[in-house]
């Protein structure tokens, strides 16, 4: 599958705003994928970070890597099967640009290596072409409890 919006990614993941950190996705293949978020002045995460220098939170664009990362392993290994993505590791990470209201995310997620229900990732944020931040990830995926 390559682009898909919204409709389909609250289909494939559990979170819900105000934690969905993904708006759309432009291309996905089998290992790696591209996807965007709209940071808006109304995010909530603004009122508290910080009062009159609104910055969006390291920790929460790591998280928007992780949901990325998730929605690759999802359709790459789900097989129609309902599955749910857990994080487990994040290594390597750097911020290297302040992330503000008004920015665009480009999420840049690739695949290191897979094995079994377990994946690493590369994961890359940039806004207008500069890198945001980096990590490596890890992630598994279990079938959803019923």
């Amino acid at each position: 599958m390559s682009e898909f919006g919204i409709d389909r990614i609250m289909e494939l993941l559990p979170h819900r705003y105000p934690f969905l950190l993904v708006d759309r996705v432009l291309e996905c293949g089998a290992e790696s994928i591209v996807a965007l978020k709209n940071v808006t002045v109304n995010e909530p995460f603004f009122q508290g970070h910080f009062p009159g220098h609104p910055v969006m939170p390291g920790v929460l664009q790591i998280e928007a890597m992780a949901q990325v990362g998730g929605l690759l392993m999802i359709e790459s290994v789900s097989g129609g099967e309902k599955v749910s993505t857990y994080l487990m590791s994040i290594d390597a990470v750097k911020f290297r640009r302040l992330v503000l209201p008004g920015d665009q995310l480009r999420i840049e997620v690739s695949l290191i290596r897979r094995r079994g229900s377990m994946a690493r990732f590369a994961g890359k944020i940039t806004v207008d072409g500069q890198v945001a931040s980096e990590a490596e990830i890890m992630c598994m995926v279990e079938p959803q409890k019923k």
